[in-house]
Order: C-alpha cells, then structure tokens, then sequence
C-alpha cells in the first residue's frame, strides 16, 4: 500500500495552493441567534470552517490543484481526466483551466444540474454516465486509457489526502491551537463529512500530526441512507454499498459506494469515530445554519451541523466543537425553499 502521508506533505501543499485556494473563515456561532431557531442550549461552542467560501464552492479545490500543480509539463499538455458528482468535478475543471491543461469530466447523470453548468463554464468537457461511482470511474478509465489523459482521483490519493488537509491545519491555527508547554488544544472536536474520506482523513492527519498529543478529536459525519464509512470503521472492514442505497440521500456529494483504500488507511489510524444523520436532521441543519450564521450549506455540507445540533450526547464533551461546512453549491429550487422556510420560521 502507499505509505500514509506526513505532516512535511500537508505543510509543501499548504505553500503550494496558497494564492488559488482561499483561507476560509471560521466563524462562531452565537447562541442567541441558535436559540432563536427553536435549537436548545447547546453544552459547547460551536464554530463552523466555512469551505463554501472557495472560488468553486467547496474544499475540493485544495486537494484537486495540490495534484494538478505535480504534473509535468508533458502530462499537462495530454490533459487531465476526473470522476466526479460536482464539487471535485468544479476543483478539477478549476485547477486544470489555471495550469492551462485541458479537462474531461465523468459526472453522473442524475449530478445537480448547478454543478454540471458550473463544471461546463470553468472550461472543462463533462461525460455522463450513470449513477453509480464505480460507473464514472470505470469510464474515466477508458478514456485515460485512450487518450493518455492523467487522472486525477477525487479522494484516494495522497496529494489529493495532503491538499485537503490543509483544512485541517487552517483550523488548528484559526483557533490558537499550538503544540508545546503553552498547548491550547484541549477540549476541542472537529466534525468532517465523509464519503470517499478525502477531506475526513486528511483533516484528522493533519490534527493529530500537528497537534501530536493535544487530545483533540476527529470525528467524521454522513446521511445514514449512506452509511458505508460508518459501517467501514465500525468494522474495521473496508465495505461497499450499492449505488441503489447511496442514491437515496439528499447530500448528492456524499453518495460514494466506498471510502477509498488509502483514505481508510489513514482514517483507521487518525479518526475517532464516525455519526450518522437523518434527511430530515440535514434539512433542518442547513435551515439553522443560514438563519443563525447567513452561510448556505448544500446538503453534504450540512451533516456536521446536523451532527452537532442533534446527535452532540454521541459524541465525547468537550468545550468547542467546529463543524466543516464542505460545500455551499446548492441548487436554485433548494436554496428557493431554504430561504422560504427560514423566513417562515423568523415570523
């Protein structure tokens, strides 16, 4: 297997993706305004890492221009090749059209409609196949294959691992959170979705490497409808489910059928549990958020909010807990309802 990667790869594509990916905010929820939700006391502050402030709407980018960028000039000019739902589609499309390659996408056909035309204005070719990611990765392959394409997987790769777990480290030092004598980093969890586990095994790398023996907990959330990397952890077993299962989720980026091979590597070594959550919990999650904070989280983005609002007695106590909100992409009709229902609720 390839060896998990350490905290010297986190920092180079920390260097490396400063000036394209942006240093989200981390934002601290005031309680009044989640009283004010009808959500109850909470026993923890909560803060939420806002990755729908990148330029493509989601944390993909990190990972997607960290390997991007390691290509040679001779593998730019051949052109570069992805497997995607839509947000790591956009950071592919996005990070090709910056290094001046050219880009194909193989995206579901039942992707949001927002993250295929998204996907189209950034330049890059998109191919639709089926639902099922073992579908799109297998067509991916064929054209790699025929057109000397390089691809470049959305999770289960370690510049992919490295880039979006500069995530992680922006959180550590947004929070004051340092290593040493004068340690600040007790009593502190953070919440990651998890699908493929790119972004839940790099976060949780990068913490616990960073901030070695500080104490600090990763835990990963998903739609219970999709649950394959719950059940994955909880077994210690790498599984599978059928796309037939996955689909049945509302959070259209968090339908993988598998954690990949090295994410759950690394996922097995650094993460310390993984929840699950209802729809109606990521319903009511991205709600809250945007009424109590004005961010808009699509639904995969909204499964650490759910996490914390309503399955926090799961999860060890601790002071602050910081919920990664993955994505903002969110489709036109949903945001339209989104905006009636928080206006409904504020009278």
């Amino acid at each position: 297997m390839t060896p998990l990667i350490e905290i010297d790869d986190i920092r180079a594509a920390q260097r490396r993706i400063a000036g394209v990916a942006v240093r989200t905010g981390l934002y601290w929820v005031d309680p009044d305004r989640l009283r004010a939700t009808n959500i109850g006391e909470l026993p923890f502050q909560l803060w939420i890492k806002a990755e729908s402030e990148q330029p493509i709407g989601s944390f993909k980018l990190r990972g997607a221009y960290n390997r991007i960028a390691q290509l040679s000039a001779e593998e730019l000019g051949r052109g570069v090749i992805t497997y995607s739902s839509g947000n790591h589609a956009q950071g592919v499309a996005y990070a090709a059209r910056a290094m001046g390659a050219k880009a194909v996408i193989v995206m579901p056909d039942n992707a949001p409609v927002v993250k295929i035309a998204a996907t189209k204005a950034l330049g890059a070719e998109v191919v639709l196949v089926g639902p099922a990611s073992s579908e799109r990765r297998a067509k991916a392959e064929e054209l790699a294959a025929a057109h000397g394409y390089t691809i470049v997987p959305p999770y289960d790769d370690p510049a992919i691992i490295a880039g979006q777990a500069t995530c992680g480290l922006e959180i550590l030092e947004q929070l004051g959170i340092v290593a040493g004598p004068a340690s600040t980093g007790g009593g502190v969890l953070i919440l990651s979705p998890v699908s493929g586990g790119g972004l839940l095994s790099g976060i949780a790398t990068a913490v616990k490497l960073a901030a070695l023996d500080l104490g600090i907990q990763v835990w990963g959330a998903e739609p219970e409808l999709a649950a394959d990397a719950k059940e994955s952890f909880d077994t210690k077993t790498l599984v599978e489910w059928p796309a037939a299962k996955t689909t049945r989720t509302i959070s259209d980026g968090l339908r993988t059928q598998s954690l990949g091979v090295l994410n759950f590597a690394h996922i097995l070594r650094y993460v310390d549990g993984i929840v699950t959550v209802s729809e109606d919990e990521i319903v009511a999650a991205m709600r809250v958020m945007l009424a109590a904070t004005g961010l808009i989280a699509e639904p995969s983005g909204a499964v650490t909010m759910a996490a914390a609002l309503f399955h926090h007695g799961e999860l060890p106590q601790r002071d602050r807990m910081v919920a990664v909100l993955s994505g903002g992409n969110i489709e036109p009709e949903m945001r339209q309802k989104l905006d009636v229902a928080v206006a409904s609720a504020q009278g």
